[in-house]
């Protein structure tokens, strides 16, 4: 009979743990136990070794399973000895297989500075636009300053434009190996290629040009087309005009930020057009016909006869249209404005206090309601003193 404890026991988790479950508890034990942290400890060590082993059987499915069924017994003449593994580890290969994207205490999932194909930088420009130009669409040119491939070398560095030949360093790998000794062991660690600065191919002969980059910072004018109807940070997507990638990877895009500028007499809230309209006295009263402004020109209307101050009017289908559907657009809403007339010469007076005399309580509604609640307030407070 076999003198191991339960391997769970050991990983201090339960028989029905799943395999996230088992890592952490393996890293918490191989972080405390391990002999680099542990010098000269011999039980730290053995601890050490049994958690390893514990982890190496509930961390491999077809070991679990004969152990779960046979215990310790079902592992024997099965090329499982049970020994671990030694201290002489790559400690990137360890982390990585036992946590993947756990990232406990810093160690993520294996990370390669492998430099392969790298899409290009997207670019993002501000284009200012006048609230007509937004509202009705434009076409604008635009110059944009970017880095883009050389065209001495066609982006590959070399005098004569030929693609460089494949590090002999690092036999176009970009890495090379490396051996740190830490806490855990020794430790197998790739960096970037000293020869090739992690390209894989090596430049002798330089372009005189770009230096060897194979890339140089260009101007470039585009045309841009601003559809009718664009909101305020709307962007504009023009695709392949941002920084080339890298080994043939494609190109990033630009992106054209939209930004409006303040209208004197309009604003806008999505489709919906707003302006604000100053009227007479008479205007309001009498219903009379005044102009209002749209972003398509002026519009004669009518007035209902006792127009409040403060009224809002609409006007269907003449506000902002609906990108890429010009039949569509939205209302513009008006509010009026009732406006006191001011410096009133001798007759003029005259005239509105005539005016004021001839009018009576059929004439003023909303007066006459805030009349009667005063009486009543007073009323009120005269009762409640008795």
């Amino acid at each position: 009979m076999s003198n191991k404890r339960d391997y769970y026991e050991v990983l201090g988790i339960p028989k029905d743990a799943d395999e996230n479950q088992i890592k952490k508890a393996f890293w918490k034990l191989a972080k405390k136990y391990h002999p680099d942290v542990n010098k000269d400890d011999s039980e730290a060590e053995a601890k050490f070794k049994e958690a390893n082993e514990a982890y190496e059987v509930l961390s491999d499915k077809e070991k679990r399973q004969r152990y779960d069924q046979f215990g310790h017994a079902g592992l024997e003449g099965n090329g499982f000895s049970g020994q671990g593994f030694g201290f002489d580890i790559d400690l990137e290969d360890l982390f990585s297989s036992i946590f993947g994207d756990l990232g406990f205490g810093g160690f993520g999932g294996r990370t390669s500075n492998r430099q392969g194909p790298i899409p290009g930088a997207n670019l993002r420009y501000r284009m200012n636009l006048d609230f007509m130009e937004a509202a009705f669409g434009t076409e604008r040119e635009i110059k944009i300053r970017k880095e883009d491939l050389c065209t001495t070398c066609n982006g590959h560095g070399t005098a004569d434009g030929s693609e460089p030949p494949i590090c002999e360093t690092c036999n176009g790998a970009g890495q090379v190996m490396g051996v740190q000794r830490t806490v855990f062991g020794q430790v197998r660690t790739n960096q970037t290629c000293p020869s090739c600065q992690g390209s894989g191919r090596t430049i002798v002969d330089h372009c005189t040009k770009c230096k060897g980059s194979g890339r140089t910072m260009v101007n470039k004018r585009l045309n841009v087309t601003v559809p009718a109807g664009i909101n305020e940070r709307e962007m504009l997507t023009l695709s392949g005009e941002g920084e080339p990638g890298t080994q043939g990877a494609p190109y990033g895009d630009l992106y054209i930020e939209i930004h409006i500028k303040p209208h004197s007499v309009f604003s806008r809230q999505g489709n919906t057009t707003f302006s604000v309209v100053p009227i007479t006295f008479a205007q309001a009263a009498l219903g009379l016909e005044i102009i209002i402004p749209t972003i398509d020109g002026n519009e004669s209307y009518k007035l209902k006869s006792g127009t409040q101050p403060g009224d809002v009017i609409t006007l269907s289908n003449k506000g902002i249209p609906y990108i890429n559907r010009p039949n569509m657009r939205g209302d513009h809403k008006v509010k009026v404005e009732l406006e006191v007339p001011q410096n009133l010469n001798k007759e003029q007076s005259e005239l509105l206090e005539k005016f004021e005399a001839s009018m009576n309580a059929d004439n003023y509604e909303k007066r006459n309601g805030f009349l009667d609640k005063l009486k009543n307030l007073f009323k009120d407070s005269k009762d409640s003193t008795k």
